[in-house]
């Protein structure tokens, strides 16, 4: 078996459950899997970590998946057996920091992380934040506290609002960094 290099992220998407059946594997992002595979029912990441969702072009629900094996997909995330896109998260190992805005376009009270913040409302009391801007790392954002209930993936940018991180509502109450365990 060879070395496998650290920047070099794998993940492998089976038909069947239990990784059985016809399978793709993939090392970068891809906008439309939809012409390599017509459905998803297990998961093997290789190495690294990646978002998967359900529509092309990176749209629709996310779904977070790191180093590990995913034997029935569908089981374990609630979602349905399509995977259309996937998006590689790079390994960050620098600072993080994002700011938070109450308002759209970086207006109004600002709050700023450089940490995991498990719930939003008793760290800043706050419930809700309709723009942000990420200087440093990818975090994960999540509807509920504790880090459950649907999530979305930023990477470095700014969010003038929070339908550009695919977000219905401006309801998130925890967030987390993510880094390559």
């Amino acid at each position: 078996m060879g070395k496998v290099c650290d920047n070099i992220q794998q993940i492998i998407f089976y038909e069947e459950r239990n990784f059985g059946g016809p399978h793709y594997e993939c090392m970068s992002d891809y906008a439309d899997l939809h012409s390599m595979f017509q459905r998803c029912r297990s998961i093997r990441v290789e190495s690294g970590m990646f978002m998967i969702y359900d529509r092309a072009g990176y749209a629709g629900n996310q779904f977070f998946v790191r180093r590990g094996e995913y034997s029935d997909y569908l089981g374990s995330t609630g979602m349905n057996d399509c995977v259309r896109s996937c998006r590689v998260i790079p390994a960050h190992h620098g600072s993080f920091r994002m700011r938070l805005y109450e308002h759209f376009d970086m207006n109004g009270e600002m709050m700023e992380l450089t940490d995991d913040c498990p719930n939003l409302m008793d760290r800043f009391r706050l419930s809700n934040f309709n723009s942000c801007n990420v200087m440093d790392g990818h975090w994960l954002l999540y509807e509920q506290p504790q880090y459950r209930g649907r999530h979305y993936y930023l990477r470095p940018g700014q969010y003038r609002s929070f339908g550009e991180w695919s977000g219905n509502n401006s309801r998130i109450s925890s967030i987390r960094r993510l880094t390559e365990l």
